[in-house]
Order: structure tokens, then sequence, then C-alpha cells
């Protein structure tokens, strides 16, 4: 059975938007100010989370974005992102960008649920927010993978918004990447009573 991972970069107050600063937000382009020397070690952790990954779960904007990076890069990073099945939530969108793409348009709860039963192994939400914030709202989130980049913005577009009832979560795993970013995994707890 597979799970869902989300998996992104965070500021310290959890301020996910627009970490390359392309988007003109003005706290934009935090995740190269921040990063620094670390990105390299950041990097390898990514490449490695790709490698033992079996699918993409994605945002539509995030689909657009992910293509215009990744499509013209090779190596072995490169080439494990842009081979693996990715999936895009989208009511919209027609032709997905990105390699190897699937739109899922429906009952989305039931098609990831789907996708749950079908996919042995990690299905990766890149980025997403919207995306993630419904799936913590249907209970379809297993884990979190948070890189915490060591800046308070106190502005933009967070992680976590507002839900109908608490996420219990259970911290299995903490590693430092490079010289200072933490990696915080969580596990989503199902029987939390």
């Amino acid at each position: 059975m597979g799970k869902i991972v989300v998996t992104t970069n965070v500021s310290l107050d959890g301020v996910v938007q627009d970490p390359d600063g392309r988007e003109g937000f003005r706290h934009g382009g935090w995740f190269a100010q921040f990063g620094g020397k670390d990105l390299e070690a950041w990097a390898a952790v990514e490449t490695n989370e790709a490698l033992h990954s079996k699918a993409i779960l994605l945002g539509r904007k995030s689909d657009e974005w992910f293509a215009t990076l990744w499509l013209s890069r090779t190596g072995e990073w490169a080439d494990r992102l842009n081979s693996l099945p990715k999936y895009v939530v989208s009511s919209t969108l027609e032709e997905p960008k990105w390699s190897n793409s699937t739109v899922l348009r429906d009952d989305i709860v039931k098609e990831i649920s789907t996708l749950k039963e079908q996919i042995d192994g990690d299905i990766i939400v890149y980025a997403s927010f919207q995306l993630v914030r419904a799936l913590i709202e249907e209970g379809l989130v297993d884990e979190f993978r948070l890189v915490i980049f060591p800046v308070v913005l106190g502005a933009g577009e967070r992680l976590f918004g507002e839900t109908s009832d608490t996420t219990p979560l259970r911290l299995v795993h903490t590693q430092t990447v490079g010289e200072g970013l933490p990696l915080l995994t969580y596990e989503v707890v199902r029987d939390a009573s």
C-alpha cells in the first residue's frame, strides 16, 4: 500500500510561498538566500528521496513550475523525477506540462485513495500547498517531511491552514541537512484516542 508523503521546504514560521523568488512575493527567494552552503547536502537528500519514491502528486501550478524546472535537466535526480509517474489534481487542466503525468479531476478523495491502494511505496507531494491542505482535511496524508529554513518571513502562504479537526502527528526522524537545515519527519497518528 502506498503512503502520501508531503515533502517540502518551509520557513521557521511555516511559509512555503515563492521559495525561488519567481512569483514576485516581497519575501520570495528565501530558499537560496537562507539555504546557502547547505543546499548541496539538501540536493543529495532530495535525490535519495526521489530514488526511493514511486510517484509524485501535484497541483496544477506545481506541475507547470516543476516541468519548467526539470524537463530540460539531466542527471540522476532529474532523470528520476522526470521518469516517475505523476498525478496532477486539477479541474481545469487539459494537458499536464511535466512528463508521465495523469490528470485527476473527478472524485479526488476516491482517486487518491485508489492510488494509495495501487502504488506500493511513497507518493511524494511537492509544493502544492492548496492540495496539501485538502489532503489534510480529507485525512489522506500519511507523513510530513519538512526541511526548515532559518528565517521567519512574517507573511506569506503557509503550509498549514485552517482545518475542521486536529491532525495528531508523531515525530519519527530528525536529521540535520548540511550544517543548519533541520529535516523533521512526522507520521500522522491514526489511532490518537
